[in-house]
């Protein structure tokens, strides 16, 4: 009796262990490590080091994909963000260049994301039968208007005074504090999806949102807290920029929006909401990020890289329809 138990103990492990090999988790690991080979192999000067060097003007984009995994599995689009980005960056130069002490410079950029967030929120909230994508197109409108006739003429903003942010671009060896902040930041919202009541109501409202609300859950309540906490996740996103850039202009964080959306669909989150994991989307996230650096040291035109993500992107959709029609072929 203990031998069969060990053995049908050994064959659970087995097939558990082949079932998250198979699964996109696993496969985008595997893709993980082809695209870093794919590199090494196309670019003499990718390496860890460079690499290294090279990311934290990406990494600020991966701020935006945590809060928009949340925002797509709640079924809903936040078009904004780029635009938010935008706005608290703009507000943290000018407030820097008036001569504030840094930490309340800080605190002001992010409080300014803060409000885009919670302003998309109560629109979002209050105007129910408006789709979110409409409200956040408007928004990203008004955001990076504001940010717009805020630099005037010039179009842009240099740092005066950028002690504090070049402290904040600073490293740990060769690995900057925004690669640190971003796994502070992926290890809370990851837990928070997957092991609180909280995570369990945004798939239950992106599953059916009017089941959801008679089944006592506050929908309302629960969108307007993803949407701000979006809204904050851009300003900390622009702090970072801020530093990687010293300054801000009016297309500072154009196409994050599209970027962290593309991400977040890669890494299988689905954009019907409901459905997908924040580990697959931080798995997609290094894979795009490694791709472009990799591309980007051979001099490869920017267009074709996006064409590249693009056919990646389409790929990540197409992937698991095909998978899902073959299974019902043989059911």
């Amino acid at each position: 009796m203990a031998g069969k138990s060990g053995r049908t103990i050994s064959a659970q492990a087995e097939q558990s262990w082949k079932k998250s090999l198979l699964s996109w988790e696993g496969m985008l690991v595997f893709l993980f490590f082809a695209v870093n080979l794919l590199c090494m192999i196309i670019s003499p000067s990718y390496k860890l080091t460079n690499v290294l060097r090279e990311m934290p003007k990406y990494l600020t984009e991966v701020f935006l994909l945590l809060p928009m995994a949340y925002v797509l599995i709640l079924g809903e689009i936040d078009l904004s963000v780029g635009a938010t980005v935008c706005l608290s960056a703009t507000t943290a130069c000018l407030a820097g260049n008036a001569g504030i002490p840094f930490p309340v410079v800080i605190l002001t950029g992010i409080l300014v994301g803060t409000a885009c967030g919670l302003f998309n929120g109560i629109a979002v909230t209050l105007f129910t039968e408006l789709p979110s994508m409409i409200v956040t197109l408007a928004t990203m409108i008004i955001f990076r208007g504001i940010a717009e006739i805020t630099l005037g003429s010039g179009g842009s903003v240099s740092l005066k005074h950028n002690e504090g942010f070049r402290a904040l671009a600073g490293k740990i060896g060769h690995i900057p504090y925004v690669f640190f902040a971003v796994l502070f930041a992926a290890v809370i919202f990851i837990f928070i999806l997957n092991r609180t009541s909280f995570g369990r109501r945004l798939y239950a409202i992106g599953s059916n949102r009017t089941t959801s609300f008679y089944s006592g859950i506050h929908v309302q309540k629960i969108r307007l807290a993803v949407y701000s906490v979006t809204g904050l996740m851009a300003g900390i996103s622009a702090m970072f920029l801020v530093s990687v850039l010293y300054g801000a202009n009016t297309t500072t964080g154009t196409g994050f929006e599209l970027d962290a959306i593309a991400m977040a669909v890669f890494g299988g989150i689905s954009t019907a909401g409901g459905k997908g994991k924040l580990t697959g989307a931080m798995i997609s996230a290094f894979i795009i990020i490694c791709l472009r650096i990799g591309l980007g040291q051979i001099n490869m035109n920017p267009q074709v890289i996006l064409v590249i993500l693009g056919t990646l992107l389409i790929l990540a959709v197409m992937i698991p329809e095909l998978l899902k029609n073959r299974k019902r072929k043989y059911v």
